[in-house]
């Protein structure tokens, strides 16, 4: 397979100086009224005109001699090349593509919505004009195809997956390389280079978005009340000793599982509790 060729033209300004000159002579001849000459530097003026180029920055010229590639011009400037030669322009400088959100299935099989945006630049100017039809839709299905793949071997969080190390919502580092690394390999054929790609919208899918979200609240919900669980008994532990090394109260197994019980309630609780006063013993 062919690589990118590149060349270095002759000085535009070179050209540009005899092109003058036949001017100049051109004008002589049309004014000393001689034929041979008008007739001899119409076609040299012709000639040096069309072989003229000019290549802003980041821009590029690919040249061919009736379909042979000869070569790709990338400085910049003024310069001359055969006239004959197909020129055929493309610009090297960053673009960005954000790709349309599209509904694929993660490592586990659950609906998600997702899309990147890629950085991407012209590289291999031979590999972008002959190795494929178009260069742009060939990014295009490319990407989309980099994205299916890349969501099907991640879980979407560690909800479904306890045991994963990478999931899409978390670990976006880890995701981005290797969003990056796959989109090199399947853009390289095409000579584009991948600048930069990461994830530009996630999400689960709208019929199970709202069934997530419960339960996302839910094991939030048990996260605290472990925690709370964690803490009163914690608090009533301390208040049982600090009772018994005080030697303010001796309890019985029956008024301590009372006590405890009273005491997980309030401080467990979500609502406010209300005390209720006894006037008589214990046991009443």
């Amino acid at each position: 397979m062919k690589s990118e060729k590149i060349i270095n033209p002759v000085n535009g300004y070179l050209a540009v100086t005899l092109l003058l000159i036949g001017a100049a002579l051109l004008a002589f001849g049309i004014f000393s009224q001689a034929p041979i000459l008008i007739i001899l530097m119409i076609p040299v003026l012709i000639f040096i005109l069309k072989g003229l180029i000019i290549i802003s920055p980041n821009s590029s010229k690919v040249l061919l001699l009736f379909g042979n590639y000869k070569g790709t011009v990338k400085v910049n400037g003024l310069f001359w090349i055969n006239p004959f030669y197909a020129r055929y322009t493309y610009s090297l400088r960053a673009r960005n593509f954000e790709s349309e959100k599209i509904k694929v299935n993660d490592k586990m099989g659950n609906p998600i919505m997702i899309s990147v945006i890629l950085v991407w630049r012209v590289q291999d100017t031979f590999k972008c004009a002959f190795e494929v039809d178009s260069y742009s839709t060939f990014i295009q299905i490319q990407t989309d195809s980099a994205v299916r793949k890349l969501a099907g071997s991640f879980p979407y969080d560690h909800f479904e997956d306890e045991t994963a190390t990478i999931t899409l919502s978390t670990n976006f580092d880890d995701v981005n390389i290797a969003l990056e690394k796959e989109l090199t390999e399947r853009l390289e054929i095409a000579g584009i280079e991948v600048v930069e790609s990461r994830i530009g919208y996630l999400a689960y899918a709208p019929e199970i978005a709202h069934s997530m979200l419960r339960r996302q609240q839910a094991s939030a919900v048990v996260a605290a009340r472990h925690k709370i669980v964690e803490g009163a008994v914690g608090m009533v532990e301390s208040a049982l000793k600090l009772l018994a090394d005080k030697d303010i109260i001796t309890f019985d197994e029956d008024r301590k599982a009372t006590m405890v019980s009273n005491l997980m309630v309030v401080l467990c609780g979500d609502s406010e509790t209300k005390p209720v006063i006894n006037t008589g013993t214990l046991n009443q």
